[in-house]
């Protein structure tokens, strides 16, 4: 995943950039960068590995020499990004967030047109942002290419270009990722997550539509691409990876996941002693949890966020599991001799709940009942890169359906995803069993979109469905 923030303004910019594109410090950690534009010293850039470090300690020396009336900034889970481009169409610099499913084909027809090489290699692989900018070369003009990236990738793509005379801002057609523009005096910006700007003195003028492509200037923002009808976003990021301050297509994400809580309560009669959300995105759920059940709320896991990072963001799974293990301190006087409702925003591999699991048994815990945010995982997502992973036996769902299923490769998932059936309930019991909790019930899939409040046609909910 990545987060992106942009400004165009009339005076130099690079203090509103620093920290609006810090506000994404959330939504990845292994790369970030910054491109800036002045009329007087032409394009500049850094970029930076933030792994083991926080964005502003990697950023600050270069805030002190960079200038630039307009400026693009992108924290990453995996490309360096922004890029900068020279092509017929001028010198330009480029951001993306998606997911490029068919990238050999799309290399392949451009080798075929001509182009050369490309220098930008992560992971082993053709920078995916690198591409979209070949894409995007092929046309005549800027407006042309945007909208053939977004015909001919299999996938997602969420793209930003500063030029010399504004930036470009286009939201992928399905707009499965928002974008958010804000504006003061002589100064508009687009941002990923909508608080960004707030405590830079930006107000909210307004969310892109799917598709929608805009130019971004110190005047004013004007549409190029008008949005589509159909729009597919991601559901996860209220359920999870938005952050608390943030709203998406005006639905707040600390009051969504208060209703999620709410309605797992709603269809829960576990007796327990208090309910606990597992920091941090799992807080807001159980708070909504316990206002609805009258369970006291409580803290007996609290996060040591100075200096770890997000767990599950180390190649190795022995690192992610230590990291999530070492930034939770227990308070012990909260857990000895009691019954614990435990909220998590989701179960993917399952690992880090279950050593949560051991560890509050072992620090006395007298039982321990699990009530995910959201469905149980059956697909990994073919939109976002979520997880760099596309091995689907990697979600424990899937593992203990290869071991009902001993071996059968013509599984019918759509009834394991079912609730009301006997199959999700032999899933759910092995699960439960499996990762040592007391019980184990997931939120139901109409009662999440329901928490959102979106008209279902409107959220992508392929992860937990199959269905696009």
């Amino acid at each position: 995943m990545s987060g992106f923030f942009g400004v165009a303004a009339k005076e130099d910019c690079v203090i509103n950039l620093f920290f609006g594109t810090d506000y994404h410090s959330h939504l990845g950690a292994r790369r970030a960068g910054l491109a800036v534009y002045s009329p007087d010293k032409g394009f500049d850039r850094a970029i930076h590995n933030i792994e083991n470090s926080p964005f502003r300690t990697k950023f600050d020396k270069d805030i002190g020499t960079m200038e630039g009336t307009m400026g693009i900034g992108c924290i990453s889970d995996f490309e360096p990004q922004p890029l900068i481009i020279r092509s017929q169409h001028g010198t330009y610099a480029i951001m993306t967030v998606g997911k490029i499913n068919n990238t050999d084909s799309i290399v392949e027809q451009i080798f075929k047109n001509g182009h050369s090489h490309f220098l930008e290699l992560s992971g082993g692989g053709i920078n995916a942002t690198e591409l979209v900018a070949a894409i995007i070369n092929q046309k005549e003009n800027f407006i042309d290419g945007i909208r053939y990236a977004q015909e001919i990738i299999d996938g997602s793509m969420t793209i930003a270009i500063m030029t010399q005379k504004g930036i470009f801002a286009a939201r992928d057609k399905m707009g499965r990722t928002p974008i958010s523009i804000g504006h003061k005096k002589d100064s508009y910006c687009l941002s990923f997550e909508s608080f960004a700007y707030l405590n830079l003195g930006f107000t909210a003028d307004r969310e892109l539509g799917p598709g929608e492509i805009v130019f971004v200037t110190p005047e004013g923002v004007t549409t190029l691409n008008e949005p589509g009808q159909e729009m597919k976003i991601c559901t996860f990021l209220w359920v999870y990876y938005g952050y608390s301050s943030s709203s998406y297509e005006g639905i707040s994400v600390e009051e969504m996941r208060y209703r999620c809580g709410h309605s797992l309560a709603r269809r829960d009669n576990v007796k327990a002693d208090n309910v606990v959300g597992v920091p941090d995105s799992g807080v807001a759920h159980a708070i909504g949890y316990s206002n609805a059940s009258g369970i006291p709320f409580s803290r007996p896991l609290i996060k040591y966020t100075p200096t770890w990072p997000r767990s599950f963001l180390p190649t190795l799974q022995k690192q992610r599991d230590l990291i999530a293990k070492m930034k939770m301190i227990p308070v012990r006087e909260l857990i000895r001799d009691k019954s614990l409702l435990i909220i998590d925003d989701s179960i993917v591999r399952g690992t880090q709940l279950r050593e949560t699991t051991e560890f509050l048994k072992q620090m006395g815990a007298k039982e321990i009942h699990v009530r995910p945010a959201c469905p149980p995982l059956l697909f990994t997502c073919k939109y976002l890169n979520f997880s760099r992973s596309g091995n689907e036996l990697e979600l424990i769902t899937r593992r203990i359906i290869s071991d009902i299923e001993k071996g059968n490769t013509n599984i019918d998932l759509s009834v394991y995803a079912d609730p009301d059936s006997e199959q999700y309930k032999n899933m759910v019991d092995r699960i439960s069993q499996k990762l040592q909790f007391d019980s184990l019930c997931y939120h139901r899939l109409d009662d999440m979109l329901d928490a959102v409040g979106l008209d279902e046609s409107k959220l992508c909910s392929y992860c937990w469905s199959g269905k696009e």
